[in-house]
């Protein structure tokens, strides 16, 4: 299967820190930083825009795996970023490095696996549950 994806491919997001990011909000801490669920999401959706110009619109990824250090905290009103970099394709099964910074630097890094789905399809399955 031939996805037109080559390794080497990236994508940065951006967004400032807001109090629905926080730990606080998410209910995964109750501090009000950064939470380690909205930098994964952050993450994730950097992949996500990574290879989406690359599928015809049947075609989707959602994500499998998610292996990341949450490094340092920062604060409500800072801006974030993520970039996500294709490191392997496998068929369907698509590898990405993820590294997320702040205006002061890393805050976080890993890796983030996504496979390419057929949006009905998968939809018509999901519906079936």
């Amino acid at each position: 299967m031939d996805f037109n994806l080559k390794p080497g491919i990236s994508f940065t997001v951006k967004q400032k820190v807001s109090y629905e990011d926080t730990a606080a909000k998410h209910g995964s801490g109750l501090i009000e930083v950064f939470a380690t669920p909205a930098m994964i999401a952050l993450m994730e959706n950097a992949a996500l825009k990574t290879v989406a110009p690359y599928l015809s619109e049947d075609l989707n990824t959602v994500g499998y795996e998610v292996n990341v250090r949450h490094l340092k905290p920062t604060p409500v009103g800072m801006q974030v970023e993520c970039t996500a970099t294709l490191t392997e394709v496998d068929g369907k099964k698509l590898m990405f490095n993820v590294v997320a910074s702040d205006e002061e630097g890393k805050i976080g890094e890993g890796t983030h696996t996504r496979y390419i789905i057929n949006s009905k399809k998968f939809m018509d399955i999901l519906n079936q549950k």
